[in-house]
C-alpha cells in the first residue's frame, strides 16, 4: 500500500504543470536558455570586434606605407602601443602548450591554453546555468535539476549545428574559416554530452528511490527515446575522437551523418512540444548551410553556354599526373573560381572515387591560370586518384607540352580557409615540413608578386616613393622548407627560383626588400621501399625520372591535409612502420653516438651552412654534397648557386634546423610586427608554437624593451 502510494505521488510530481517553467527558484528555465545564448552572442561580438580591429589595423598600415612611413607595422601612438601591449599579453597564454613524454614513442601534448580557457569558460557557464538556485544535495530538487539540465541541453543544439557548418554566421563575423572552428564544434558536443548525462543521472537517481528505473525504461516511450538519444550521442562523442576519425575518414563521415540524423529524431520525439522549436531551429540552420554551399557549388561547377541553343555542362576538368611513387598531381586549367593564397577546396571526381569529396590545399595563385593539387596517396579516394594516374600514365611529348593528359570531369567546392594578410607585417617567417610547403609557398609568392607588381612599374622613377610598395608593408621574408628527400625539392623549385630572381632584380634596382630561402634536407629516401616500388615495374621508375627531368620545378599543386608516415620532426615518428624505419636508420647511423647527423638539430645555423654533405644513414650517400644537389636539381639554370650570385638568397642545407634560432634572427631585424606561419606535422607545430611563446617572453614584446609583436598562424595536416 505504501509503495503504491509512493508511485501515485511520483506520477503526480511527473505530471505537474510545466506552464510556468519555474522549478526550484524564481528564475524560469526559458530565461536561462536566453542567458546561454546571450553569452554566445557576447563571445561572437567580441570575435567580430577583434576581426574589425585587425581589418582597420591592416588598412592603417597600408595607408602609412603610402605616406612613406619607414616602419608602418610599428605602433607609434599611445593608444596603439597600449593595444599592442594588451595583444602581446593575451597572445602568450593563448599560444602556450607543452608536451609530456612517457616513452620514446608515446607522448601527450596539452591543448593550446587559449582554446582550453575558452572551453573551460563555456563548460563553467553551462554548469552554472544547470545548478543556479538549485541544491544537488536536496533530493526533493533532483527532479528540478533534471528539468533544468534538459532545458540547457536543448539550448546547445543550434550552437553545435552552427559550428559544424562550413558557411556559418559565427565564422563570417569573426573572420575564421570552418576548419578553425571545428575543434569548438567537437568540444561543444562533448559539453552537451556531459549536460545530457547529468540530466539523465538526476532522473535515474530520483527514480531509484522508488526502484522505478527499469519500469520507466521499459514502459515510458519518452524515456526510451531520451535514452536512445543519449546512447547515440555517446557514440558520436567516441567516434569523433582523433584516432577514430583518422582510421577511416570516409567511413567516419558516413556514419557521422547517419548518427546525426538519428540523434535529432530521437531528441525531437523525446522533447515536449514547447521545446521542439530548438530542434526546428537547428534543422533550419543545417539546411541553410547546405543551401548556401549547394548554390555556390552549382555556380562554379556548371557552365551555361549558348550556341544556337542553351547547353549546360561541367565547368571543371582535371588532369591527373604521377609526380612520385605515391603522389598525384591534379591540374585544373582556367578554373571557374577565385581564391587567395593559403586556401583549400573540396575536390570530388565521381568517375574515380564515387561519393567522396576531399579537401586539398591550393598551391597555385590565381595569376597562374590554374588550380593545382598535390595529393598524397593514403587510403580511400586519394589512393584511387593515384591508381588512376598510374593506369593512364603518359609521358609528355615535349618540353613545350608537359601537361598533356586525359582530362576528367571534377567538382569543386570552396574555397575555404582564412589567414590575416601577411602583407601587413614588417617581417614574415614561413616554415613548412614536407608537403606543408603547399601552404607556405603560395603565401610567399603572393607577397613577392605584390612587390613585383607595384615596384617594377616604377623602376625608372628617381623618387624615393618608388622604392615602397603601396599595399605591402613587408620588407623581409624568411622561407624555410624541411624535406626528407632532395627529390621533394623539385615540387616547387620553379616557384622558389622565381621568387629569388624577382627579389634579386628588385634589390638591384634599389628596393628595400629581401628574401632568405633555406631548404633543409634531413635524409635521403627511407630504407624500406614504398609499396609502389616493391610492386613496380622498371618502366614506371623510368617514367618518374623522365617526368622529373622534363617538368623540373613545374608549379605543382597543393597537398591533402593528412601527413605522410615518412615525415617526422625531431626524431618523432607517427606510425609503427615509420618507427621501425627510424630504428633501422639509427642502427646504421653515421654519428659517433649512434645518432643521425642529419636528424640532430644544429647548434649554430651559420655552421650548418658550411658543413659538407656527409650523411651515410642510407648507405652510400656520403659523397652527395650541396653542390651536387644543385647540379642534380637545377641542371639547366643559368646561374650558379653561390652566395655572390643572383640566387644567393637560396641555401640548400643538410640537417634539421632549430626553429627558435631562425625565428629569433627574423625578429631581431624586424622594424615592426612580424608574422610566423607554420604548416607541417604536429611535432613541428608544437615546436614552433613553444618557440614563439618563449621568444615573446624572452624579448619582453611590447613591454618597454622595444621588441615588436609576433603573430602566429599554425596550419595542421590533421582534421
Amino acid at each position: 500500500m505504501i509503495v503504491a502510494l509512493k508511485i501515485i505521488v511520483f506520477h503526480l510530481q511527473c505530471d505537474m504543470d510545466m506552464s510556468s517553467m519555474r522549478m526550484g527558484g524564481s528564475v524560469s528555465n526559458p530565461f536561462l536558455q536566453k542567458v546561454f545564448w546571450a553569452a554566445v552572442g557576447t563571445a561572437t561580438a567580441c570575435a567580430m570586434v577583434i576581426n574589425i580591429y585587425e581589418w582597420i589595423l591592416c588598412r592603417l598600415r597600408f595607408r602609412a606605407i603610402k605616406h612613406h612611413d619607414p616602419s608602418p607595422a610599428k605602433p607609434k601612438a599611445v593608444f596603439s602601443r597600449i593595444l599592442a601591449t594588451i595583444t602581446a599579453l593575451l597572445r602568450e597564454p593563448a599560444y602556450f602548450s607543452f608536451s609530456i613524454r612517457f616513452s620514446r614513442f608515446l607522448h601527450w601534448t596539452t591543448p593550446v591554453l587559449g582554446r582550453a580557457l575558452l572551453v573551460g569558460i563555456e563548460f563553467t557557464l553551462v554548469l552554472v546555468l544547470c545548478f543556479y538556485q538549485l541544491n544537488p544535495h536536496d533530493q526533493w530538487q533532483w527532479e528540478d535539476i533534471g528539468y533544468r539540465t534538459g532545458f540547457i541541453a536543448t539550448a546547445q543544439l543550434p550552437l553545435i549545428v552552427v559550428l559544424a557548418g562550413k558557411r556559418n554566421i559565427i565564422g563570417y563575423v569573426s573572420g575564421l574559416s570552418y576548419e578553425r572552428l571545428n575543434w569548438l564544434h567537437r568540444w561543444t558536443a562533448r559539453i552537451l554530452f556531459v549536460t545530457v548525462t547529468i540530466h539523465m543521472g538526476f532522473w535515474f537517481t530520483d527514480w531509484a528511490r522508488y526502484d522505478y528505473i527499469r519500469v520507466k525504461l521499459t514502459t515510458d516511450a519518452v524515456v526510451k527515446r531520451g535514452f536512445a538519444a543519449w546512447c547515440i550521442l555517446l557514440w558520436i562523442v567516441i567516434s569523433t575522437l582523433a584516432p577514430a576519425r583518422r582510421w577511416n575518414y570516409e567511413l567516419f563521415v558516413v556514419q557521422h551523418v547517419i548518427t546525426f540524423i538519428g540523434f535529432f529524431v530521437s531528441v525531437f520525439l523525446h522533447l515536449p512540444s514547447q521545446l521542439r522549436v530548438w530542434v526546428w531551429v537547428s534543422i533550419g540552420l543545417f539546411l541553410l548551410d547546405r543551401f548556401v554551399r549547394a548554390s555556390v557549388a552549382i555556380s562554379i561547377n556548371l557552365s551555361v553556354r549558348s550556341r544556337g541553343r542553351w547547353r549546360i555542362s561541367w565547368a571543371s576538368k582535371a588532369t591527373f599526373k604521377l609526380l612520385a611513387p605515391d603522389v598525384t598531381r591534379i591540374i585544373i586549367q582556367n578554373p571557374p573560381v577565385e581564391w587567395k593564397a593559403g586556401q583549400h577546396m573540396f575536390l570530388s571526381c565521381q568517375s574515380i572515387a564515387p561519393l567522396q569529396s576531399h579537401p586539398f590545399t591550393i598551391a597555385s595563385l590565381p595569376q597562374d591560370g590554374r588550380l593545382e593539387f598535390l595529393v598524397k596517396s593514403k587510403k580511400g579516394g586519394t589512393k584511387r586518384f593515384f591508381r588512376y594516374a598510374k593506369k593512364n600514365l603518359r609521358l609528355p611529348l615535349s618540353r613545350k607540352d608537359p601537361n598533356q593528359g586525359h582530362e576528367v570531369v571534377v567538382s569543386l567546392e570552396g574555397p575555404y580557409g582564412s589567414i590575416r594578410p601577411l602583407r601587413q607585417f614588417d617581417s614574415v617567417f614561413l616554415i613548412a615540413g614536407g608537403s606543408g610547403s603547399t601552404f607556405t609557398t603560395p603565401l610567399a609568392r603572393e607577397i613577392v608578386s605584390h612587390w613585383t607588381k607595384h615596384l617594377t612599374a616604377n623602376l625608372n622613377s628617381s623618387h624615393s616613393s618608388a622604392l615602397k610598395c603601396p599595399d605591402a608593408v613587408t620588407r623581409y621574408i624568411r622561407f624555410v622548407w624541411i624535406i626528407k628527400s632532395r627529390k621533394q625539392y623539385g615540387w616547387f623549385s620553379d616557384q622558389i627560383w622565381g621568387m629569388a630572381k624577382d627579389v634579386h632584380r628588385l634589390k638591384e634596382a634599389g628596393h628595400d626588400v629581401e628574401i632568405d630561402i633555406r631548404i633543409y634536407v634531413t635524409c635521403e629516401d627511407p630504407l624500406e621501399a614504398s609499396e609502389t616500388e616493391k610492386k613496380g615495374s622498371s618502366d614506371v621508375g623510368v617514367v618518374y625520372s623522365e617526368v622529373e627531368d622534363i617538368n623540373l620545378g613545374a608549379s605543382l599543386s597543393s597537398i591533402a591535409k593528412l601527413p605522410t608516415v615518412e615525415e617526422s620532426w625531431g626524431g618523432s615518428t607517427y606510425s609503427a612502420s615509420s618507427a621501425s624505419k627510424t630504428e633501422n636508420a639509427t642502427r646504421i647511423s653515421c654519428g659517433p653516438d649512434g645518432t643521425c647527423c642529419c636528424r640532430k638539430p644544429p647548434e649554430d645555423e651559420d655552421e650548418i651552412s658550411s658543413l659538407p654533405w656527409q650523411c651515410k644513414c642510407n648507405g652510400g650517400n656520403a659523397n652527395t654534397g650541396k653542390s651536387s644537389l644543385f647540379k642534380k636539381t637545377m641542371t639547366d639554370r643559368p646561374l650558379t648557386p653561390t652566395r655572390t650570385s643572383a640566387h644567393s638568397d637560396i641555401a640548400l642545407l643538410c640537417g634539421r634546423p632549430c626553429p627558435k634560432d631562425l625565428i629569433r634572427e627574423t625578429l631581431e631585424q624586424a622594424l615592426g610586427e612580424s608574422a610566423v606561419v607554420v604548416c607541417g606535422p604536429q611535432e613541428m607545430l608544437i615546436d614552433v608554437r613553444q618557440s614563439v611563446v618563449s621568444l615573446s617572453d624572452e624579448r619582453a614584446v611590447h613591454k618597454g624593451s622595444g621588441a615588436q609583436g609576433i603573430y602566429l598562424h599554425t596550419e595542421s595536416f590533421e582534421f
